[in-house]
């Protein structure tokens, strides 16, 4: 059996030193790797946020156009409404014009009547007396 091996205080120190030694190495590795690893999501975030800008200016784009195309489908009603109420308008008219004109013919015929009627009687007494 093996007898105990006493270190010196150098060989701690020593020791001690190429532990932190390795333990630097490692971290700088790791941060070369987290370095590349940083660089390669930057540039993959960069390309996500281009892509959501994309995607929002081409929904912006598409509300533009919906809101310039319901205009235009408002305008055309609103015109049609237009239409549709001089068109009704003038239907009012006319038939008023043709009431107007059936009440006139009508009074022109009711004093055709009365007219007639009262020459019969006036032939009447003419006769009569």
């Amino acid at each position: 059996m093996a007898g105990f091996k006493e270190t010196k205080y150098n060989d701690r120190m020593d020791t001690a030193a190429k532990a932190r030694a390795e333990m630097l190495a490692k971290a700088k590795t790791r941060a070369e790797a987290a370095k590349v690893n940083f660089e390669s999501k930057t540039e993959e975030r960069k390309k996500i946020a281009a892509a959501r800008e994309e995607r929002a200016a081409k929904r912006a784009e598409e509300k533009r156009l919906a809101a310039i195309e319901a205009e235009k489908r408002r305008k055309e009603e609103e015109e049609r409404r237009k239409q549709a109420e001089i068109d009704a308008k003038a239907q009012v008219e006319r038939e008023h014009v043709e009431r107007v004109a059936a009440m006139e013919a009508l009074e022109v015929e009711q004093k055709a009547k009365r007219d007639a009627r009262y020459a019969a009687r006036k032939a009447q007494k003419k006769k009569g007396r």
